[in-house]
């Protein structure tokens, strides 16, 4: 028994010594990676900025130590990141052109918008830019039409079948197993319950989607026209014919691309531009990562610019909402202290809040509405709309002094829902559980599992939503110098383009995120300055520190699920979220 007892504590020691030796490992690993986080390496002479167009555009880069200490890639392409080495990239004499990889890209339409605009930036520099892919979705065709020479593999495809916008409705699967959810909202186009209480369209929205659609995709139609040399009505004629099954030599004909090649003659086209002439020189490529924390000569300034990243659903407290939660979120007590900071750095002239987010919590886009006036008090506030700044993305801006988005920019949006699920159904009829109640008010048992809303529980909720609708329209009113029933008017949940926003009076100007740091300067009446992202990144002991417990099983979900996983974390997470919404739809899934 003795030996037993030795040998079984000695195992557990042994176990605990290789646990803390793995975590020291980790610790070591994560203190050195946060050490070389900010170095940048020279750029070579000759150097080619590669920037891969597959995966998912990101508003900003999330780097997480721990997928790169388990090797796994990161797919996402940091939009913040381009920009800056798009920039650098243009005024750097080791640079010489700018490789694009075609692929199958995720982005949001203004997003794809203002990376497209920021090559065409780079070409005026005088400088290259080459695009080959062995296919090219919609995305990563219309960034690349920009392009010198636009390559596709003989055996590929080029995806350019117009736009489409498909919603998935839940409501029939959700009333087999016995849950219905009990809506509340204004706005004849606030469409995000829809899902939840229809089987298809309603025909305002089908409306709305129809108009914003039609305008992304005329945008589109007319930048790729504008670079490709050609008419829009043939590039509309070759969507009706052209669909990623078509052969390549449709492309090659319908002036789509320039070549059809391998890869091998790529890489020979490649060399002749670079002018190396020796067969043993290789090709120097560099990372979009690397030109962006690159060093620059700039002149070093104290007064800063600052540009504050809002992007992702709002949410008041870390971890809530109603969309998924591996997203990045605009938690409203996190914002809140940032831009109080903001407000008493005395070298912070001016901010300019970089919104990309579908909206959220009303109440946590109320807190974020007051801190932005109060820093508005201070110094002047700018708004940067990315790829969508809509419902409660939009409740944020609206105070600012002066709103710039792109012409494909999603916003509007202006309204409000509220959404409870009833399970009642689920409880007693089909797994045939029992409830009895003893209260002491009429209402005291409101949102119970055992039944669903009374009449006047119904009707009280209604009135809350009506007064939260009637509050964002003053807000809006208010920032917009604009009168309230004129708000009402375009409001009624209604998504807009930026391009509609700006007739309409949502928008002030069409421009990107340059475009809002000048003017931000502009009213601070300062002229040399640096351009400061906020909030910093977390460094990798934060990133410890604010995994959540279910990560790993969320990313296996995701895996498993795909396209599935997005309904079922819409209707895991509507328990924990904010009972009242300003939110646009919950995926607006356009292709």
């Amino acid at each position: 028994m003795k030996s037993f007892i030795k040998y079984t504590m000695a195992t557990v020691v042994g176990i605990f010594l290789t646990m803390t030796l793995f975590t020291i490992i980790s610790i070591i690993s994560l203190a050195g990676m946060m050490a070389t986080e900010g170095m940048s390496a020279p750029i070579k002479e000759k150097s080619i900025l590669r920037i891969g167009l597959s995966g998912t555009l990101a508003e900003r880069s999330e780097s997480n130590p721990f997928a790169a200490l388990m090797g796994e890639e990161n797919k996402a392409l940091s939009l913040e990141d381009a920009l800056l080495a798009l920039d650098k990239a243009a005024k750097n004499e080791n640079i010489i052109g700018v490789y694009l990889e075609g692929g199958a890209m995720g982005a949001n339409p203004g997003m794809a918008q203002e990376l497209r605009q920021a090559l065409v930036e780079f070409k005026e520099s005088g400088k290259w830019v080459v695009a080959y892919g062995d296919s090219y979705g919609k995305t990563a065709y219309y960034l690349s039409s920009v392009a010198d020479s636009v390559l596709l593999n003989p055996e590929g495809n080029v995806d350019f079948g117009g736009m489409a916008s498909q919603i998935m409705f839940y409501k029939d699967v959700m009333e087999k197993i016995g849950v219905k959810m009990q809506v509340f909202k204004v706005g004849t186009y606030k469409s995000a319950v829809e899902p939840f209480i229809c089987t298809e369209m309603s025909p305002a929205n089908r409306e709305q989607v129809t108009s914003y659609l039609f305008s992304i995709w005329t945008n589109m139609l007319k930048d790729v026209a504008e670079s490709r040399n050609m008419e829009v009505g043939k590039l509309n004629s070759l969507a009706d014919s052209l669909t990623m099954i078509s052969e390549a030599s449709v492309a090659l004909n319908g002036g789509l691309v320039d070549k059809l090649c391998y890869m091998d003659e790529v890489k020979a086209i490649l060399r002749e531009k670079s002018g190396l002439e020796d067969e043993d020189d290789d090709l120097v490529f560099a990372s979009v990562a690397d030109v962006a924390k690159s060093e620059t000569l700039d002149e070093k300034v104290d007064e800063q610019v600052a540009v504050y990243y809002a992007y992702g659903e709002i949410v008041q407290s870390q971890g809530t909402g109603l969309g998924m939660s591996q997203e990045h979120q605009i938690v409203g007590e996190k914002m809140i202290k940032d831009l109080q900071d903001l407000r008493e750095d005395d070298d912070v002239k001016a901010v300019v809040i970089r919104v990309n987010s579908p909206g959220g919590s009303a109440f946590a886009s109320e807190q974020i509405w007051r801190e932005v006036c109060l820093l508005k008090e201070k110094k002047p506030v700018v708004v940067s709309m990315g790829g969508m700044a809509a419902s409660g993305g939009y409740y944020i801006s609206c105070a600012a002094n002066r709103i710039f988005a792109e012409p494909t920019t999603l916003t509007g949006s202006i309204g409000i829902f509220g959404m409870i699920p009833d399970v009642s159904e689920l409880m007693t009829e089909k797994i045939g559980l029992k409830f009895d109640v003893v209260k002491t008010n009429e209402m005291s048992d409101i949102g119970t599992m055992a039944r669903p809303f009374n009449e006047a529980e119904s009707a009280q909720m209604q009135k809350m939503i009506n007064r939260g609708y009637d509050l964002f329209t003053k807000r809006v009113a208010d920032g917009r110098g604009m009168a309230q029933d004129s708000v009402k008017l375009i409001a009624e949940g209604r998504v807009w383009t930026g391009e509609q926003g700006l007739n309409i009076g949502l928008v002030d100007e069409l421009g990107n995120l340059d475009d809002a740091v000048a003017h931000a300067a502009e009213l601070a009446k300062v002229e040399k300055f640096r351009a400061v992202p906020y909030p910093g990144a977390d460094n990798p002991f934060e990133q410890l520190l604010n995994q959540t417990k279910g990560g790993y099983l969320d990313s296996e979900l995701r895996e498993l699920l795909g396209e599935g996983y997005a309904v079922y974390s819409l209707v895991r997470n509507v328990k924990d979220a904010d009972r009242i919404q300003a939110r646009m739809p919950f995926e607006m899934n356009i292709q």
